[in-house]
């Protein structure tokens, strides 16, 4: 048994429940068998599924902070090898940033795969279990998707799995498989998951829609004008029916940042929940922690380059969103030039990043962990960029007011703080100004800007083979010599799995 005890731990699927609003009671499942008899089970199996994606495995800070560390816009400082290698590429099989977020994520999936063989047992009528079973669907693509972009080839798994025999001889399903079948999970979830749902935690038929957007984006990479045009098809239709869906841009940027707010918003549409549940004592960190001011301590681990934050506008409001520039250290007040003054050997006098710790919400404990926040994996501007985006490819004539209502929302200005955490009140302005005219390089840059920091710049500098560029000596961090392009948007498999079963390989 210890033999494939790796595999054996991915494929049963121990669920623990913790969302907001998701089921709160513990389960687990080793096998649907006995276990659905209702559509309540389903769900339970599915808020387990879900839950494993706020661990701190995977958006607690394991593999979001990997993301940002794996992309030029975020950098190091700390000396533990496994952020190390994140950072400057020289990732291997052994980095637990690697091992855990994998083992997290196929057991996300072994719990969706438990919910969608169980519903088989459920025995009401489809148009009463399937709406709520294509959660489940849309929890096993989210996941893949993952997986996916981060590895490339990987096994698929789309049954429970309880023979160890099968376990041990598990191989790497191609890349152009996994996305055939995230895409078909995605259509099945569009097809029975209602409009809204009573929280943006819970999938509804736009967010699967918006999904399927973003996969046949990323299908595309850099020429496929088949996937180009499917792409903006998806992303249109989601804008279409926007109304419908109840999304739209929220008025202020800094309200998607607000754990104390952003319930109210409508603009996200596919969310990673942590509001209203006090975490307990021995709680997982959450990403504010890693990356936002440490207290009267003055350092982080993840933080902006100078060269980053001077790229941004100073006049364009989502920069004081984005940045933090001043701080409360040993009871002084000081700008980013003095956040060494506590002299720990980890502060930087330079910017830091305030999307996650300026409003952490009211279980926020010190340094800002176990924070209340919702992470938006998806939201409606996002939606609208890759409108933009394959819209410029495909030849749109709609593209351009698709990425100046994005701009457009950011000339709003609102209600935040001065970094300093004295609230107030930002007039709106006209930067950023309207675009006479769109590139991909614009729609590239629009996206750094204002997903700064949301974990998504390494998927598209993978999606668009911009490695060579960004991490040159003109790149914002300055050049990556360990960098190389034959071999480093795929993340190794880990090497306990490869050992096990070799099979696997990279």
């Amino acid at each position: 048994m210890k033999t494939f005890k790796i595999l054996m731990l991915l494929i049963m699927g121990l669920s623990i429940m913790g969302c907001s609003d998701l089921e709160e009671e513990p389960v687990g499942l080793l096998s649907p068998d006995g276990f659905f008899t209702s559509t309540q089970d389903i769900q339970t199996a599915i808020d387990g599924s879900l839950t494993h994606a706020i661990n701190e495995e995977i958006w607690g800070r394991k593999l979001s902070i990997a993301l940002m560390l794996r992309s030029d816009m975020v950098n190091l400082q700390s000396t533990q090898t496994r952020r190390v290698e994140m950072d400057t590429h020289t990732i291997t099989g052994d980095n637990e940033m690697v091992y855990d977020p994998w083992t997290r994520i196929y057991l996300g999936i072994a719990a969706a795969n438990n919910a969608i063989a169980g519903a088989e047992d459920v025995a009401v009528d489809e148009a009463v279990k399937n709406p709520v079973t294509a959660q489940a669907y849309f929890a096993r693509a989210f996941y893949y998707f993952h997986l996916v972009r981060l590895f490339g080839d990987v096994p698929y798994i789309d049954t429970p799995v309880d023979d160890i025999g099968a376990a041990s001889s598990l191989s790497n399903t191609p890349e152009s498989e996994v996305y055939d079948r995230i895409i078909a999970d995605l259509q099945w979830a569009k097809t029975w998951l209602p409009n809204t749902q009573a929280s943006r935690s819970i999938p509804s038929k736009g967010a699967a829609s918006s999904y399927l957007a973003l996969v046949y984006l990323t299908r595309a990479g850099t020429s496929d004008m088949t996937y180009f045009q499917m792409a903006y098809d998806e992303a249109y239709e989601v804008i279409q029916n926007a109304g419908t869906y109840n999304y739209a841009l929220d008025p202020d940027f800094q309200t998607l940042f607000n754990a104390n707010k952003i319930d109210n918003s409508i603009e996200p549409i596919f969310a990673l929940d942590y509001n209203n549940v006090e975490a307990p004592d021995n709680a997982y960190d959450q990403i504010s922690p890693m990356c936002g001011i440490r207290g009267d301590d003055g350092w982080s681990v993840a933080v902006p380059t100078m060269a980053v934050y001077q790229s941004f506008d100073a006049d364009d409001y989502r920069t004081r969103v984005s940045f933090q520039t001043e701080a409360t250290i040993n009871g002084t007040t000081v700008d980013f030039t003095q956040f060494d003054i506590s002299g720990h050997e980890h502060a930087a006098n330079q910017p830091y990043m305030a999307k996650y710790s300026r409003y952490p919400g009211e279980f926020a404990r010190g340094s800002k962990r176990a924070t209340s926040h919702n992470y938006s994996m998806m939201r409606y501007a996002e939606v609208l960029l890759i409108a933009a985006e394959a819209g410029v490819e495909v030849g749109s004539p709609l593209a351009l007011g698709f990425l100046n209502e994005v701009r457009g929302r950011a000339r709003n200005g609102g209600e935040t703080t001065n970094g300093g955490y004295v609230e107030e009140t930002v007039a709106a302005s006209a930067v950023p100004a309207d675009l006479g005219s769109i590139t991909v390089a614009d729609v590239l840059e629009e996206r750094r800007i204002e997903l700064a920091f949301e974990c998504k710049r390494w998927y598209d500098i993978k999606r668009r083979q911009l490695g060579d560029q960004v991490f040159s000596a003109s790149g914002y961090e300055g050049a990556k010599p360990e960098w190389n392009s034959a071999v480093d948007y795929d993340t190794p498999i880990p090497q306990d799995e490869i050992d096990r079963n070799p099979n696997l390989t990279n």
